[in-house]
């Protein structure tokens, strides 16, 4: 008869589960402490947008969502304010033109003659009234070369525009037309060059 060398093997079981239930309770909470930090994360208020001035106390803060406020004096502001609301308008002409020029050009055509015809005029004279406005602006005496610039680049645009119409009422088979109304783009596109230039001379005299 064999002699069993453990009278009692059922005493292992219960050792061994709670081994298991402690292993398996070690590994599962390792896994807690950092999903519990990226939820936090993600759900904390962002207050870099909120704090005074934009700044988080540290020097950081909100700096890459608020404007500092600026540091011009009225009267240069106030004029670059008034020079940034006519280069956006420029902007929409030199859309404008360029659009109709290509809608007149399209085969089939997707712009006809009448309809280029006024359009090209209203650019034409949206342009020299915008040119007029720059002409009766006094600008700082710091801002007097940029300002010259940015009023002979406009009269570009606007003698541009005039033979682009021209150019659209006579027999010439494109040529002018074509080349008038790349000559107001490029002039548009001077023209906001030049006023960046503008505000970097007004904020290097600030």
């Amino acid at each position: 008869m064999a002699v069993n060398p453990d009278p009692k093997p059922g005493r292992w079981i219960l050792p061994l589960v709670i081994l298991g239930m402690i292993a398996f309770t070690y590994f599962f909470v390792r896994e807690l402490p950092e999903a519990s930090t990226e939820t936090s994360l993600v759900s904390g208020p962002d207050t870099s947008t909120t704090l005074p001035g934009g700044d988080g106390g540290d020097g950081e803060g909100g700096s890459s969502t608020t404007q500092a406020p600026s540091s011009l004096d009225p009267e240069t502001q106030a004029y670059l304010d008034s020079v940034d609301g006519i280069n956006t308008a420029l902007a929409a002409q030199s859309t404008e033109i360029a659009a109709v020029n290509a809608g007149f050009n399209a085969d089939p055509r997707e712009v006809e003659y009448s309809d280029a015809e006024s359009r090209f005029e209203v650019v034409a004279t949206e342009t020299a009234e915008l040119a007029e406005q720059i002409r009766a602006l006094t600008p700082p005496a710091a801002l007097a070369a940029n300002h010259t610039t940015l009023q002979s680049t406009i009269d570009l645009a606007t003698a541009s525009a005039n033979e682009a119409l021209a150019g659209l009422r006579s027999t010439d088979t494109g040529e002018v037309r074509n080349s008038a109304v790349d000559a107001y783009v490029q002039a548009a596109a001077d023209f906001n060059t030049e006023l960046t230039n503008t505000h970097n001379v007004a904020n290097a005299n600030a």
